[in-house]
């Protein structure tokens, strides 16, 4: 049975918007099942993943680390929660990633101390702490049993809540623990680096839609015009009222990478039009749908035109028909507005799409949406 205190602290977590991710390896399980066996845990945890072995855990992390416990591999492994979070959530939601790892009493006598690591990781803050215990004090049960009041303690407190817990540690033992912020110029530095997916600004001040499908308008935004706002809304109706974002991509394989300034000042033209707008680093959408899975690509019919073009997978038709097979299992689609190809207005009907893939490209229709401005157009009118 779960005490009181225990579950009171649940339930407070479950009250909350945040959703996290938890990646976990050697302790800490009994914090599990206190999260899941309570009413409104679909409320939090959005994935668990116990990396248990070695070889889980090297793939997890992409690399075999320095050590398996350590304060590096919990904030890595909270990184990469986080990450998967941001994936798996609705924009304008507080994600989390937290990540453990521990070496506890088992069924031998074990040489090093018994220890575990704990990280969370959110948009704004990264926090350790790592506790080494007394040997031979406790069962592995019992050992467990405080790693996971830490763990609990920890999402507790990453998703702001007031709670009360009980401590087992004895006096000896006192958790070693590190705060640092993370400002908004980490976070992109992050993203262009590659060590964080996305970073989300949400801006529509919309947080009771239902909808966890995101229609996303892909560009570069510079600038931002009224047709892409009407674009937006119009794929957002056509697609069952989804949640409409716009995504700016700060690697583009043929330029160097988006500076801070440039991603502020047109992250600064969402602000102004209460738009929700992504940060990523993935200029192909076969990367995109991976990121963004099951959601509605808007492009116009000039970039379809690339999308299905052989010339841009190796020369290889049997290439670009398996990548985009691999989107479409993700559960992306594409709403194709009709847009001006080499000098010639064009409409998803006037494209030769493979047939496989034909359910993945749906049609805005012209008397909807007609768009023939471009931000180079604009760009050239004002001599940006």
């Amino acid at each position: 049975m779960t005490e009181g205190w225990i579950r009171a602290a649940v339930e407070a977590i479950h009250s909350t918007p945040t959703k996290a991710v938890v990646y976990l390896s050697g302790g800490a399980s009994q914090a599990l099942g206190w999260l899941m066996s309570l009413p409104g845990a679909s409320n939090t945890i959005l994935e668990v993943v116990v990396p248990y072995s070695k070889n889980s855990m090297t793939q997890l992390l992409g690399k075999i680390p320095a050590q398996f416990v350590s304060n590096q591999t919990a904030e890595e492994m909270a990184l990469l929660a986080y990450n998967r979070a941001l994936k798996l959530s609705r924009p304008g939601l507080p994600v989390l990633g937290v990540g453990f790892t521990g070496s506890l009493a088992t069924t031998y006598t074990k040489h090093g101390d018994h220890r575990f690591y704990l990280s969370t990781r959110t948009c704004d803050c990264l926090w350790t702490s790592s506790v080494t215990l007394l040997k031979g004090l406790r069962t592995r049960e019992e050992e467990d049993r405080v790693s996971s009041h830490f763990l609990l303690k920890a999402i507790s407190d990453a998703c702001k809540v007031s709670a009360t817990f009980t401590s087992e540690l004895y006096e000896s033992e006192v958790p070693d623990e590190y705060e640092r912020q993370v400002d908004e110029d980490e976070e992109l530095q992050q993203i262009i680096d590659g060590k964080l997916c996305m970073k989300i600004y949400d801006f529509s001040g919309d947080k009771d839609t239902a909808s966890e499908r995101m229609v996303i308008l892909p560009g570069s935004f510079n600038p931002l015009h009224d047709g892409h706002l009407r674009l937006s809304d119009i794929a957002s109706s056509i697609c069952e009222n989804g949640f409409p974002c716009f995504e700016i991509s700060v690697i583009n394989p043929d330029k160097p990478p988006l500076s801070l300034d440039e991603i502020k000042s047109r992250v600064e033209q969402f602000r102004k039009a209460g738009k929700t707008v992504i940060i990523s680093n993935q200029p192909y959408f076969y990367k995109k749908a991976e990121i963004f899975p099951g959601s509605a690509f808007v492009i116009g019919a000039d970039t379809a035109v690339r999308l299905i073009n052989p010339k841009y997978y190796g020369g290889s038709y049997s290439q670009m028909l398996e990548i985009l097979l691999g989107c479409k299992r993700t559960g992306c689609t594409f709403l194709v507005g009709g847009r001006l190809v080499d000098g010639v207005f064009k409409v998803l009907d006037d494209l030769d799409i493979p047939l496989e893939l034909k359910d993945m490209f749906i049609s805005i229709p012209l008397e909807k949406f007609r768009m023939d401005i471009s931000s180079t157009e604009i760009r050239k009118s004002k001599n940006m």
